[in-house]
């Protein structure tokens, strides 16, 4: 095999952007003339992309490093009952209702780490347990709070908050989430390609005990990555109540697990060491092209998670091949 295609085969990206090229040409063609490829439609996916893709970012360096995290989903929800409770009932602006929120994801991401590398927890069981634990108590306090498990009219008692447009307002006509997103995503790829930050968490995903033994902090390094995990459930939590206007204890639910997917088919593993936040980018903007794309066609929608299951386990089998191909330098067959 050639030295260029052997590293294109190598490219983590590889398969999320053939499968995001596939996906595109299969709505456009089964939905294009039925809004898929209007503005209206690009938007609407390219939201539902960038919800997914915030959360994905960390997960992705999570992945990296060997561990991942199954409460994010949750802390969503739970964020944005921390920080719609004080808006609503307490008269608070949303830079501290914000700060609330963050706290919230702090102390969330601090335990699941500590679990982790602390007393030796598989981060499977711990985040699990965490996502069990945080989802009952968000309902079980918003509950007893208000009476109620959804918060409303947020915009309307913040409309003259300064920092409002941050997370409900648009740019060049575009949810201001992509921007967010793609933000996000540029910091992760500079720092796990450009800085010895980046270096440490692959080395720390790859062997632990070979990074610590070089003296990089591996225990406060997955820390920090856990608590960064949290907080970016806070920006999607603040962007997605805005958008629709309320809070709601079941926001978020699944979402870990498409972040997941999307890190994934971007060409990451659950076993460490490899991963890519472009790849990422271009798997959470393929989920939101699927998400979206059912509505324009006759399709049902509960076909949804069947279309996902499927493109991420042929993502792992492309990935796996791939790599075994181009590390063999033989072409592939």
């Amino acid at each position: 095999m050639g030295g260029r295609l052997r590293a294109l085969f190598l490219r983590p990206e590889l398969t999320a952007f053939v499968s995001l090229i596939a996906v595109f040409a299969f709505f456009s063609i089964a939905a294009g003339n039925h809004g898929f490829l209007s503005f209206v439609g690009t938007k609407n996916y390219l939201q539902v992309a960038a919800g997914i893709g915030i959360v994905a970012t960390p997960i992705t360096l999570l992945l990296v490093a060997g561990e991942f995290d199954l409460s994010v989903g949750t802390m969503i929800a739970a964020a944005e009952i921390a920080v719609a409770y004080p808006i609503s009932f307490l008269g608070w602006p949303i830079w501290a209702a914000m700060c609330a929120g963050l706290a919230v994801a702090v102390m969330v991401g601090a335990i699941n780490g500590l679990l982790v590398v602390g007393l030796g927890i598989p981060s499977f069981l711990a985040t699990l347990g965490m996502m069990f634990f945080l989802r009952g108590v968000t309902l079980g306090l918003t509950l007893l709070a208000t009476g109620a498990t959804q918060i409303f009219r947020l915009k309307a008692l913040r409309a003259h908050d300064p920092l409002l447009p941050l997370f409900a307002g648009s740019l060049f006509g575009l949810p201001v989430a992509l921007f967010w997103w793609l933000g996000l995503a540029a910091v992760a790829a500079h720092i796990l390609t450009n800085t010895r930050y980046g270096n440490w968490i692959y080395a720390a995903g790859g062997d632990r005990d070979a990074a610590a033994k070089m003296g990089i902090p591996v225990a406060r390094l997955k820390v920090a990555l856990y608590i960064v995990t949290a907080m970016s459930g806070v920006i999607v939590a603040m962007l997605e109540m805005f958008y629709v206007d309320l809070a709601d204890v079941t926001q978020g639910l699944g979402k870990e697990f498409e972040a997941i997917t999307a890190a994934v088919v971007g060409g990451g593993a659950i076993t460490g060491g490899l991963g890519s936040p472009i790849g990422t980018a271009l798997g959470a903007l393929m989920l939101g092209m699927i998400g979206q794309g059912f509505f324009y066609t006759d399709i049902n929608d509960n076909w949804f998670y069947a279309f996902v299951g499927a493109v991420l386990v042929l993502a792992v089998i492309v990935n796996g091949y791939t790599r075994r191909v181009a590390m063999r330098g033989a072409p592939p067959k």
